[in-house]
């Protein structure tokens, strides 16, 4: 009778261990961090600035290139009319905006960097604050983000994106970095 106590109590004593690994499982959520950005007031605010601030800058790249176009097209009109030193002039005086037109490229390709930078970091912080509130909240281990193409396969109702999506929205809207002029 003795042994049948004894192994009732281990029975017990495993279904209490049994127990507090159950307290200690696991919880995972997910959210689509792509669809958390096409539908954020503030990172739809942001891309509408950078998308003005790079029209900028291909605006003026554009411009550059039609004037370097110019100076080749009446370089190539005048070449036969013109003395050994005065197309070597001419010649250096394309290389010389050629250059000057791929710096320029150069300078505007990491002000772009640099703009898109500062136009995410605060979006990206803002959202960032709203997924780590519902992981606290929710006792959340793990959120996932399935754009960043990691999960295969998850059931739908760890999906936290709308979620998400919803408390962003009932933000107050931040500022985007202004659009200052453009540097050069």
């Amino acid at each position: 009778m003795r042994a049948a106590w004894i192994a009732v109590g281990l029975v017990l004593g495993l279904g209490q261990v049994g127990s507090l690994r159950a307290q200690a499982v696991v919880k995972l959520g997910y959210i689509d961090s792509q669809a958390i950005l096409a539908q954020d007031p503030a990172a739809r605010q942001a891309q509408a600035q950078f998308e003005a601030d790079m029209n900028r800058y291909r605006a003026e790249v554009q411009q550059l290139g039609e004037q370097l176009q110019r100076l080749i097209q009446q370089y190539e009109q005048q070449q036969a009319m013109l003395s050994e030193a005065a197309k070597a002039n001419r010649q250096e005086e394309i290389r010389l905006k050629q250059n000057q037109y791929q710096q320029r490229i150069t300078e505007l390709e990491q002000q772009a960097g640099q703009r898109q930078a500062e136009l995410v970091e605060p979006v990206m912080q803002r959202i960032n604050q709203v997924i780590e509130q519902i992981r606290a909240e929710g006792n959340y281990s793990i959120i996932f983000d399935v754009a960043a193409q990691g999960i295969i396969a998850a059931d739908p109702a760890l999906d936290l994106t709308q979620e998400v999506i919803r408390r962003l929205k009932a933000l107050p809207a931040q500022g985007t970095p202004s659009s200052g002029p453009v540097r050069r």
